[in-house]
């Protein structure tokens, strides 16, 4: 196990979800729960980085054909490399570092890694997610979870996506953004179905999202 000399102040962390901005067209945040208490930690990404995470966490999602990091799992798996867990371990001027903790013959390996490529592959081989105490200090936030601060929830999420420097990944996207709110269940699937087909995965992880909602 590496990171020894700071073993005591790692904190789990759970994936809650992918938010999109409402009226930031194309931004996106990335929430992580922490295990054993109430913060939450928000982190910019990339729309590729969240169809990539949003596929990972929806299984029912196929893509026909590999994704980038279902590309490196494969090829990981083929030279029996291990992904063992991931951990953010710095933040600085708003950007979050990753490292990806590996495993090949008995040997630990640390790779450099962006915060949202390390959570996809963290996914893909069910390896654990950790930060530091002094991290969620730092970025941690309350979201409340019942409905009734739900917009609350919403509104607090769309502050940070607007000044993604507060708590940024290292990638933003530019891709406009759309609601499926005014089509029915079955509309929302057979789009699904749709996007899948044509490999439209961001077009995908935002009909998911609104599926899950009701649900």
């Amino acid at each position: 196990m590496l990171f020894n000399s700071s073993i005591m102040s790692l904190v789990k962390l759970s994936i809650k979800g992918i938010s999109y901005s409402q009226t930031q067209n194309g931004a996106y945040a990335l929430i992580l729960n922490e295990i054993d208490g109430e913060r939450k930690l928000p982190i910019v990404i990339g729309a590729f980085e969240a169809q990539s995470i949003a596929i990972a966490l929806e299984k029912e999602i196929k893509p026909p054909r590999p994704l980038t990091h279902d590309l490196f799992k494969n090829f990981a798996d083929r030279f029996d490399i291990v992904v063992k867990q991931v951990i953010i371990h710095k933040l600085v001027d708003g950007v979050f570092y990753s490292s990806i903790i590996c495993e090949r013959d008995k040997i630990e390996e640390i790779i450099d890694a962006r915060t949202s490529d390390a959570i996809a592959l963290a996914l893909r081989f069910n390896a654990p997610i950790f930060t530091y105490k002094n991290i969620l200090d730092k970025a941690g936030i309350y979201l409340k979870n019942n409905s009734l601060e739900a917009d609350k929830e919403s509104q607090e999420i769309d502050d940070i996506l607007s000044n993604p420097r507060t708590f940024s990944g290292q990638e933003e996207s530019n891709q406009s953004g759309k609601t499926y709110s005014k089509h029915s269940l079955q509309e929302l699937n057979e789009l699904l179905d749709e996007a899948v087909l044509h490999e439209d995965y961001e077009k995908a992880a935002k009909i998911r999202d609104e599926i899950s909602k009701r649900e």
